[in-house]
């Protein structure tokens, strides 16, 4: 028998089915958001109702956002002849943090992964693939996650962009900045060796 009200342990349960959060902070966020007041529970709510009803997906990268195409694909600055391929939303945000690619985006929505009856169909390669026969795409970067199936997502797109004439590069992975190699995993230690370069 639960020790909440069924109002609080349906708010509870509500926020640990978001990702990443677990029973304790889904206890915490729950009476967090009791305590606020009504003008700042409405403002929350309202947020993301005003989220739901006004995001959609660029119809150029698949990337979330307000207007279609987004920002960055509106944007007449950026460099249009490279796209860097991206696993989700998030990874154009870590990207775009670091003010080093000025290029464009492509947001595949998820990686290839069979073992959860995702295919190539399932994400947006076939979108990728229409992009580059209809424009003038110089260099791929793939930047999925150096996950089993990330590298593996790569690796497939790899082998379809290259009859395009197009450059397809991997981003290097390796050693963290003030990463120490005794405590370094092999996989990673071999990205590093991989990804050297000449000094």
């Amino acid at each position: 028998m639960s020790i909440y009200s069924p109002s609080i342990e349906k708010l509870i349960e509500s926020f640990e089915r978001l990702p990443s959060i677990g029973h304790k902070t889904a206890t915490r966020l729950a009476f967090h958001m009791l305590n606020l007041s009504e003008e700042e529970t409405n403002e929350f709510i309202g947020s993301i109702e005003n989220a739901r009803k006004n995001l959609k997906y660029c119809s150029i990268c698949y990337n979330i956002s307000d207007t279609d195409p987004c920002e960055i694909c509106a944007n007449s600055k950026r460099d249009s002849n490279i796209i860097c391929v991206v696993e989700d939303v998030k990874d154009i945000i870590a990207m775009e943090r670091t003010h080093e690619f000025k290029g464009l985006y492509h947001v595949l929505h998820g990686t290839i992964s069979p073992m959860n009856g995702i295919g190539p169909e399932d994400i947006k390669i076939k979108e990728l693939l229409n992009r580059l026969s209809n424009s003038e795409i110089k260099e791929v970067i793939i930047a999925t996650n150096p996950r089993v199936e990330g590298e593996a997502t790569a690796m497939y797109l790899s082998k379809l962009i290259k009859p395009f004439g197009i450059k397809v590069s991997r981003i290097a992975h390796g050693i963290p900045v003030g990463g120490d190699l005794e405590y370094t995993d092999e996989i990673t230690l071999a990205k590093a060796l991989e990804g050297r370069h000449e000094m």
